[in-house]
């Protein structure tokens, strides 16, 4: 079984910010998918089960903060037994371009607090879906001020096409395993 999970915030004051990416494209996923997600508390998150290409997946959007996302991903990940080998993190990052999507497993989390936290629960050997929401240009001086942001309408009209790109990596080389990077935008 392949888990795949979306970083995000819970509350309605981060549901359509950049720093919850990850969430809207597991949403999304879900949907196309038809898997429902429903809460699991004990395990800290919303989870779904079902099939993509043939392939058994575990959906899951962690119910913690951002900043404490390893302790879901943990638990969810050993209750189901997954390998770390077999779990894909799909998250937003500040330091690529909006429109950007690349894909590798292993390496660290930077500065992203999400990511360090699963990386301290379950080790750096899992695979990585990175969403790129811009470099911080736009005269915000702190990263979270301008990842807590919704985004422009600029990027609205292409957040879409973002979208529909991330399901198509997912369904199609995430569950074979590659390492790509796809700008499209």
């Amino acid at each position: 079984m392949k888990m795949i999970v979306g970083l995000g915030n819970v509350g309605m004051q981060h549901a359509e910010t950049r720093h919850n990416i990850g969430w809207v494209v597991v949403d999304s996923l879900a949907h196309e998918h038809d898997i429902e997600l429903k809460a699991a508390p004990k395990l800290k998150a919303m989870i779904g089960k079902g099939k993509i290409n043939g392939e058994n997946v575990l959906l899951v959007k962690p119910t913690t903060m951002m900043n404490k996302s390893g302790e879901a991903v943990q638990a969810v990940g050993h209750f189901y037994k997954i390998p770390r080998e077999d779990i894909m993190v799909i998250y937003d990052d500040l330091d690529i371009m909006f429109g950007t999507l690349k894909i590798k497993q292993g390496g660290s989390g930077g500065s992203h607090n999400g990511l360090n936290s699963v990386i301290d629960h379950i080790g750096p050997d899992f695979w990585r879906m990175r969403i790129g929401i811009d470099r911080q240009p736009r005269g915000i001086e702190a990263p979270a001020d301008f990842v807590l942001a919704k985004f422009v309408q600029e990027e609205e009209t292409k957040l879409d096409k973002l979208i529909a790109t991330s399901l198509n990596e997912l369904s199609s080389q995430i569950l074979s395993a590659q390492v790509n990077t796809v700008h499209f935008l």
